[in-house]
């Protein structure tokens, strides 16, 4: 094993890159890159029905979204390719070769149906479901007999019998594992393409890697891997087995609990750096309270021996106020760029916007910064900034809109702003408070069925501020237009309503 650091992420390209794949790759990369050493992608491929372009291409751009670059890979070389496993059948023919001389593998046809009536057979006697060895021992006119019944045969590995086998993880700790409930793994299928049992040990050997860092899904695998290392004389690197995934409610994490695959969290508008602090804190503890850490710092302070073996919950509302923590410190200028396309493809802004409608855009960030938990604000509640086209929402319409005397506010605060020759957050705050002034009522009285009218919300950036962004005709416009809906009960709360 090499002296150098080297661990490996090693997706199987057969659907999207979700939030467990990426956690067990940042913990690899981490790992690494905390020791100095070296970071390897390997596709395994070796599922030829399921394995698509399409699902590569995920891979590498949820990786490199995120900032996980490698130092080897299909795409950068590197002096252990090729790093992509139907490109390395030949390599694993020659190590099946050896172990099919020593008696350590054997050829097995058995069906899919009398596997299944075998684990039948199985479970009826209480028995953990394994494969029973039919095929372990098969002569040279039995295996013939099959042959010509038109059976191609599977190939598996003589496990022992007896004994146990001892997995040190550098996580879960020490897990045993009686070698009689195994059962002997297939190690290459019919088609002649190797199981993942076969061609990860030979990978991880020939790759020299001295982490294998995945998740606790795969311990159990880990006493195959063991068996097979110590048969072909490969020296065992050391296993950190990840805790499991769950969502908020315990159970395993799906669809239902958020955004899954790597690319939903860029479309729902999270930072990569965000995403890169949530799942460092998903089962390893910085060893402090800190919750917002850069990511050299992450880097810098990261250790296995750091890492739970409890499993780690998928807190989306933790990971939307990470999100939000990065949008306020971020620079302006580059929530612009991640903002522009959003809300131009939502129809929001113009596609050829001048010099003056970027700047204009860039003081929208800077006053909802404070507030934008995700960029996706900016086209959902945020849209009043763009267009008069928005929904008054239930709190709006209860507590301010639907009520019929704030016609009469509406109506006066709309000549106020008209009349206004100053349009700044100075000049409005001091017609807004005059106005409530004059009405005998409080300030907050004229404030909020402003805001309602001319956002369509009851919560926001100060609203001086941002009536001092949007144009005089624009608010005189909402204006006008909430106090005629007022007045005719057009903005009454929705039946049954009781915000």
């Amino acid at each position: 094993m090499a002296d150098r650091i080297r661990t490996r992420f090693a997706p199987s390209p057969t659907g999207y890159m979700h939030v467990g794949n990426l956690h067990t790759a940042l913990f690899a990369w981490l790992t690494a890159r905390h020791h100095g050493g070296d970071f390897i992608l390997r596709i395994e491929d070796t599922d030829e029905v399921r394995s698509t372009p399409e699902a590569l291409d995920v891979i590498y751009q949820g990786l490199r979204w995120i900032g996980l670059e490698w130092d080897e890979g299909p795409d950068v070389g590197g002096p252990h390719g090729p790093y992509v496993q139907s490109e390395r059948l030949d390599v694993y023919h020659d190590y099946l070769s050896k172990l099919l001389e020593a008696g350590m593998a054997y050829e097995c046809y058995a069906t899919p149906e009398e596997l299944e009536q075998m684990r039948e057979v199985q479970k009826a006697r209480g028995l953990p479901p394994k494969y029973d060895g039919m095929c372990a021992h098969l002569t040279d006119e039995q295996r013939q007999a099959y042959r010509d019944e038109g059976r191609r045969p599977c190939i598996r590995f003589r496990v022992r019998e007896t004994g146990k086998t001892v997995v040190n993880d550098l996580i879960q700790g020490e897990v045993t594992y009686e070698n009689a409930l195994i059962g002997d793994p297939v190690i290459v299928k019919t088609s002649g393409y190797p199981t993942f049992h076969f061609a990860v040990v030979i990978d991880d050997f020939l790759m020299d890697v001295s982490h294998v860092i995945r998740g606790v899904e795969h311990l159990p695998n880990t006493q195959i891997h063991m068996q097979l290392q110590e048969v072909l004389g490969f020296e065992t690197p050391l296993y950190a087995h990840l805790p499991i995934v769950l969502g908020e409610d315990k159970t395993k994490l799906s669809k239902r609990h958020g955004a899954v695959s790597v690319t939903d969290y860029a479309d729902q508008g999270y930072l990569p750096e965000a995403i890169f602090n949530f799942l460092a804190l998903m089962g390893w503890s910085p060893g402090d309270e800190d919750e917002i850490i850069s990511r050299e710092d992450i880097v810098r302070r990261f250790s296995l021996d750091a890492c739970s073996k409890s499993p780690a919950v998928f807190d989306l509302g933790k990971a939307e106020w990470i999100n939000g923590e990065y949008v306020k410190q971020s620079d302006p200028d580059r929530i612009l760029e991640l903002v522009l396309p959003r809300i131009q493809n939502a129809g929001l802004f113009e596609e050829d916007a001048s010099a003056e409608r970027l700047a204009w855009l860039r003081r929208v960030i800077v006053l909802m910064q404070e507030r934008a938990k995700l960029l996706t604000v900016f086209e959902s509640w945020a849209r009043y900034f763009f267009t008069d086209d928005y929904e008054y929402e239930e709190r709006a319409r209860s507590k301010w809109l639907g009520k019929p005397e704030t016609a009469e506010t509406l109506q006066a605060l709309t000549a106020r702003m008209a009349s206004l020759e100053a349009w700044d957050a100075d000049s409005l705050e001091s017609a807004v408070r005059g106005l409530a002034e004059e009405l005998g009522v409080k300030a907050g009285n004229v404030i909020h069925p402003c805001r309602a009218a001319v956002t369509g919300t009851t919560v926001g950036p100060s609203l001086f501020h941002l009536l001092e962004v949007l144009p005089q005709e624009t608010v005189v416009h909402r204006l006008t237009r909430a106090t005629q809906l007022v007045a005719e009960g057009k903005l009454a709360p929705a039946e049954g309503d009781a915000s």
